[in-house]
């Protein structure tokens, strides 16, 4: 009946009822749109709450709530008087009114972070494009030398185009997180290097929180210049905020390593008891796992993995050998001349205390190559770029003792590249060191020297004595003595653990002064060195949520997997990575909504026909972001598959970082949770 009486009805009737309900829900789609971005047609305004801004009902209305710093949100109107509407999503939900100067825009989530500056100038900030720009066009070295000096002197005058210079070192965002948004950006040139100029915001999550800094508040993460009136570095005196090591061995445990098995148990027994004289047990705390490779591959080797020792149980000697005592090398061969180094190196970022420690030292031992991410054999499914970046995030300093033995003699080129990849060390270099044809007694030369070293620090450091001038590059620092002279490499693994120790304690000295960060300040920098413009002073990052991040996971996975089945022509599966990367660097938010591997066919950003501007006016743009499908069908067949495992390296990648929890910011000072945050370097992206 109901279906007759539908048919009875005019085509007219139907057609005027279809008209009206356009133009209604036109208008009302029209009034809950957020703002477009100017010159766009499907990029919406964005700006981010600075910490302590509060959401009101309306504009002028007093009071309000405080809301979480740093949340992201969609601009629906603009008021006279510096209001704003928004909210947290594009569908028309507003959340209420924000005030202009408690945001920032956010046009893009690309951010900056300083690059250690190690041997190196820190960067300085700039208070107006014009005199950055005109100092990168004349690089006036002598004009740049005199603004540098007075910067870090503390001294900027009133009439200065510098504001602020970058902090002597770098700051943990776990303990003291900010944000360096890019807000505009032009090209320029430093000679012969294209370079930019970025207009950044300083974001601080608490400026009442002490930073690192060495005593001049224009050094703080960054601040601008202030009269010079601050306190000296503090000395390391408190007992519970002891300086502290952490020094980790991570040893390979397959058959005929016993020799340097016990090598390197009798090396901690030495510097425990130079640390037990000292009165220091407890400043430096030893840990020791034991890996082999994929027991299912060979039987017999028992395990992959296994922790010895933790730092905490390695704090006491005793401990130390009762548990160590217990390891001894497999005996039965392993499957072939590489094993799964990579899983013992992950084993111990996983599951040791670094926390606790102000200097953290991995020591990887082994005569064999690593199982590569492509691997089938691989637990770890990481490459050495992605599991350095793991260790970096952590505050870990990766050491590689790579045993040259004759047995493996065809696999020491490709480890040692790998190795020496793993092992790199911001503004230090690789801290790598191959021992010729696996000598036991060189082995223990290397390791008693480089064991104690770090001791002779956390001696100089927990006696309070004066930090001590930087040491030189190991590059310009020549041998001193006969042991140096016969032994180069061991010579520039000296120098570098110098300089690496003297950077850990000058983070460790600027960590307990008590500066403050100063609030929101805008400033012009540029991201490559105008002395040497071949060093670029900036990493960028993108701002994701924890949620965001597993988002990401699930459909780079998901696109990885289409493709494979043959679901995806080679443009379309280009498409759906620059998709996928452009709504990483515009909008993270959107995520799931911009591929057609998850939104559903035509809804990617390509077919859309979007793309372009979602791309365009970006600083910087990842390697898919540039890839055509002229260069994909130009590429020889083993460049397309080195492509397609790093992108599934960062899979493994994103997953591992996922559950580091102790990695996550939570911006509301509660648990760790989806809406935790974590910058993650570009280069980590699609």
């Amino acid at each position: 009946m109901a279906m007759s009486m539908i048919r009875r009805v005019s085509v007219s009737s139907l057609a005027i009822v279809a008209i009206a309900a356009i133009l209604i829900c036109g208008t009302a789609a029209a009034a809950v749109q957020p703002l477009l971005m100017p010159g766009k047609q499907a990029l919406y305004q964005r700006v981010l709450a600075v910490p302590g801004a509060q959401l009101h009902p309306n504009p002028d209305a007093p009071g309000g709530k405080a809301i979480t710093p740093f949340t992201a949100y969609y601009v629906y109107a603009r008021r006279d008087g510096g209001w704003l509407q928004v909210g947290t999503d594009r569908h028309g939900d507003t959340d209420g009114w924000l005030r202009t100067r408690d945001t920032i825009e956010w046009a893009q989530g690309l951010t900056v972070a300083f690059r250690d500056a190690e041997g190196a100038d820190r960067a300085l900030l700039f208070r107006d494009a014009q005199s950055l720009r005109e100092l990168a066009r004349s690089r006036d070295l002598q004009r740049y030398a005199t603004l540098h000096a007075a910067a870090e002197e503390g001294e900027i005058s009133g009439d200065s185009p510098v504001v602020a210079i970058q902090p002597a070192g770098r700051l943990d965002i776990r303990d003291n997180f900010y944000l360096v948004p890019i807000l505009k950006h032009e090209d320029v040139y430093l000679g012969s290097e294209q370079a930019r100029l970025l207009e950044v915001s300083s974001v601080p999550l608490d400026s009442n929180k002490p930073v690192a800094s060495p005593g001049r508040p224009a050094e703080a993460a960054p601040t601008p210049a202030q009269p010079k009136s601050a306190p000296a570095l503090k000395t390391e005196s408190s007992a519970s905020d002891a300086y502290r090591a952490g020094l980790v061995f991570a040893i390979d445990a397959t058959l005929s390593m016993d020799p340097y098995i016990d090598r390197t148990r009798e090396a901690v027994m030495k510097i425990y008891d130079a640390l037990g004289d000292a009165g220091l047990l407890g400043n430096v705390n030893f840990g020791l796992v034991a890996f082999r490779d994929a027991p299912q591959a060979a039987a017999g080797l028992e395990y992959l993995t296994r922790t010895y020792v933790d730092l905490e149980q390695g704090r006491n000697p005793g401990t130390f050998v009762s548990r160590v005592n217990d390891l001894a090398a497999a005996k039965v061969s392993s499957r072939d001349f590489i094993e799964d180094s990579y899983a013992g190196v992950k084993k111990a970022l996983d599951e040791m205390q670094w926390q606790a420690h102000a200097a953290r030292y991995l020591v990887l031992i082994t005569d064999a190559g690593p199982r590569t991410a492509d691997d089938p054999l691989s637990s770890t499914h990481l490459d050495a770029a992605a599991l350095r970046q793991l260790a970096r995030e952590k505050g870990v300093a990766i050491f590689v003792l790579h045993l040259l033995t004759d047995k493996n003699k065809a696999d020491h080129a490709s480890a040692a590249a790998q190795y020496r990849e793993l092992a790199k060390f911001p503004g230090i270099g690789s801290l790598y060191y191959a021992v010729p044809t696996g000598d036991v007694n060189e082995f223990g030369h290397v390791l008693d020297t480089l064991a104690g070293q770090i001791t002779m620090q956390v001696q100089m450091a927990a006696g309070a004595q004066p930090l001590a001038p930087e040491p030189q590059t190991a590059q310009a620092q020549a041998p001193t003595d006969d042991a140096a002279v016969a032994n180069p490499q061991l010579a520039e693994l000296q120098s570098k653990v110098a300089r690496l120790g003297y950077a850990l304690r000058m983070k460790y000295l600027k960590r307990n002064a008590g500066d403050k960060i100063p609030n929101v300040f805008n400033a012009w920098l540029l991201d490559r060195d105008i002395r040497d413009p071949e060093r670029r002073t900036l990493d960028v990052q993108v701002l994701l949520t924890r949620d965001q991040l597993s988002d990401l996971h699930d459909i780079l996975k998901g696109v990885l997997q289409t493709a494979e089945e043959g679901l995806l022509s080679p443009q379309n599966f280009l498409n759906e990575l620059k998709s996928l990367a452009a709504t990483i660097a515009r909008d993270p938010e959107q995520l799931g909504s911009t591929t057609a591997t998850t939104a559903g066919t035509g809804n990617s950003l390509a077919d859309l026909g979007f793309m372009r501007e979602y791309i365009e006016d970006l600083p910087y743009r990842g390697e898919v972001m540039n890839l055509s499908l002229d260069d994909w069908e130009t590429w020889p067949a083993r460049r397309q598959i080195e492509f397609l495992h790093r992108l599934e390296d960062k899979i493994t990648y994103y997953h591992a970082l996922h559950d580091h929890t102790d990695l996550w910011v939570s911006l509301d000072g509660g648990a760790v949770d989806g809406d935790s945050v974590f910058p993650v370097a570009l280069d980590m992206l699609p």
